[in-house]
């Protein structure tokens, strides 16, 4: 583990910590990298409740409740399914805070809408409905979108918390 995102894990437990807040991932694109990076703390389990990793769309509708009608609208990749993921993550576990990634990381997959690098993230705190999602498009290899929708996510999810009563 480096230490940037040794250190996004540790911001990301202090916040927690002093709000008493615990989190869940749902992560498609990334496959459990964001939840790799909160576990590298010691003592996470304090803060850190469960992580979806729904890389099939089956997965999302199974496991996080996303509705088959979004992913075909709209699809896995888009606002709409980040934002259901977002909402099934606390749905599905006593979490108080969650974030969603979904995107194509590539090197094949993407579109002229959606090109490889794309990434749809959301971030939910228990009770909403309509979370905030935010689009991006990153560049580099696969590992490097992976690595910065992680660092992306997290970094939300820190301000999400720190912003919390």
């Amino acid at each position: 583990m480096d230490s940037d995102l040794a250190a996004l894990s540790e911001s990301l437990g202090q916040a927690c910590l002093q709000r008493g807040l615990t989190v869940a991932t749902a992560e498609s694109c990334t496959g459990g990298w964001a939840a790799q990076v909160i576990t590298h703390t010691a003592g996470s389990s304090a803060w850190f409740e469960r992580g979806f990793v729904t890389y099939a769309n089956a997965a999302k509708t199974d496991m996080l409740g996303v509705r088959m009608d979004t992913i075909e609208t709209f699809g896995a990749v888009s606002l709409e399914t980040a934002g259901e993921m977002a909402v099934g993550a606390l749905m599905y576990s006593k979490a108080m805070i969650s974030l969603a990634i979904t995107g194509i990381a590539g090197p094949a997959g993407g579109s002229p809408d959606k090109p490889v690098g794309t990434v749809c993230f959301s971030w939910c705190v228990r009770g909403e409905t309509a979370p905030p999602c935010e689009r991006r498009v990153f560049s580099g290899d696969r590992e490097a979108i992976r690595r910065q929708a992680v660092i992306h996510a997290l970094t939300g999810l820190i301000e999400r918390a720190r912003n919390m009563p």
